[in-house]
């Protein structure tokens, strides 16, 4: 019988993430060695007039979903929610958007610090994994955290079938001692079979114009590869500084926009475009760690897409020190132990944190004797 894993601590996990972000950082000095390996203070939401230099940095998520992936992204949100962070949600499907709607409304947290937004009807529609439409999905999700949320630092898109491994309270404790225009972007330059099967097909994506249509048509012509400028590949899940994502969209380089054009007709086109915008600017080829701080699995020899995790992963999902970890299957039990021996977290209540300790309505339990720790923080912070 397979022996039952026993729970990591927090801040061996913490510690674990940070050396392998250290090991591709030399830029972190041995004085924020130091201090990251402090322990965690609890966060809550700033007073308003505090000092820049006091805050910590807020996190931008993105939370996709298709048909029938509600239920999974209300369980991913309670996962993942913190006051100090922005959410926008977008589903395919009337049915799960009311339902999402519903569910924001109705949670007291989201409700009262206005921090999750679920994309109207107009806004989010079905989109093509291999097609352009889920890069363009991307980029107006980032145009639209940019316009309604400010002070965010940094952008992280998650699906449905992703969740949360850490605390957000670990996450952004971690955050606050790395420089803010670090981009998580697994890339190479060797693209391999991908030229043949992504760059070179000439590819129609119906989604942009019919709206029940998903799958990529593809051509029998195809095309050269570019000569004026390298093209890089790797994960489509990415975390972006805010920075590089106002290069992207608003930026005075006509690069983003050249590329854009370019990867509309790329299969894939979002395991393409940020990375080959990131390492052909001369401005951002430097801000970037090639680890996307997701844990996956996969098949040997590797397919296309990761295996789903299942209680069998879960060893390794523990030691791995990631974030996030890529993909589950819909209520997998695996789920159910990441919440109890990772997270702490009580079904149908939020992860637990400092912003939440005291209050059985937001979170799992109060603990007394986090007490005098979030009296500090709200003294720091404001209420």
């Amino acid at each position: 019988m397979r022996k039952q894993p026993q729970p990591q601590p927090q801040g061996n996990r913490r510690l674990r993430w940070l050396r392998a972000l250290l090991l591709a950082l030399p830029l972190l000095s041995v004085p924020v060695l130091y201090a990251a390996l402090g322990a965690a203070r609890p966060l809550v939401p700033p007073r308003r007039g505090a000092a820049p230099h006091q805050l910590p940095p807020r996190l931008a998520y993105l939370v996709s979903g298709g048909a029938g992936d509600g239920p999974r992204i209300r369980r991913m949100l309670r996962a993942l929610y913190h006051p100090w962070n922005f959410y926008l949600v977008g589903v395919a499907g009337e049915e799960e958007r009311a339902d999402l709607e519903a569910f924001v409304r109705g949670e007291e947290a989201p409700r009262r610090y206005g921090n999750v937004r679920v994309a109207a009807a107009g806004e989010w529609g079905p989109v093509s994994r291999h097609g352009p439409t889920e890069l363009a999905a991307t980029l107006h999700a980032a145009a639209v955290m940019l316009r309604e949320f400010d002070g965010w630092s940094w952008f992280i898109n998650l699906s449905a079938s992703d969740y949360p491994l850490m605390p957000q309270d670990d996450i952004l404790h971690i955050f606050s001692y790395l420089p803010r225009d670090l981009n998580f972007i697994e890339h190479t330059s060797n693209i391999g079979w991908r030229e043949y099967q992504r760059a070179r097909p000439i590819i129609v994506d119906p989604a942009l114009q019919i709206s029940n249509k998903t799958e990529v048509v593809t051509t029998k012509e195809k095309r050269s590869l570019p000569s004026a400028f390298k093209i890089f590949v790797g994960s489509s899940w990415v975390i972006l500084s805010r920075s590089f994502l106002e290069f992207c969209l608003l930026g005075w380089d006509n690069l983003p926009r050249t590329l854009l054009m370019y990867f509309a007709n790329f299969l894939a086109s979002s395991e393409g475009y940020f990375h080959t915008v990131i390492c052909n600017s001369k401005y951002y080829q430097n801000t970037t760690v090639n680890n996307d701080l997701r844990f996956m699995a996969w098949d040997n020899p590797p397919r296309t897409l990761p295996v789903n995790l299942t209680t069998e992963h879960f060893d390794a999902i523990a030691s791995s020190g990631a974030p996030f970890a890529h993909s589950f299957a819909n209520d997998n039990p695996v789920l159910d132990m990441i919440d109890t021996k990772l997270l702490r977290r009580a079904p149908e209540r939020f992860t637990p944190g400092g912003w939440c300790l005291g209050s059985s309505v937001f979170c799992s339990e109060a603990d007394e004797k986090f007490g005098k720790v979030r009296e500090i923080a709200v003294e720091t912070f404001g209420t």
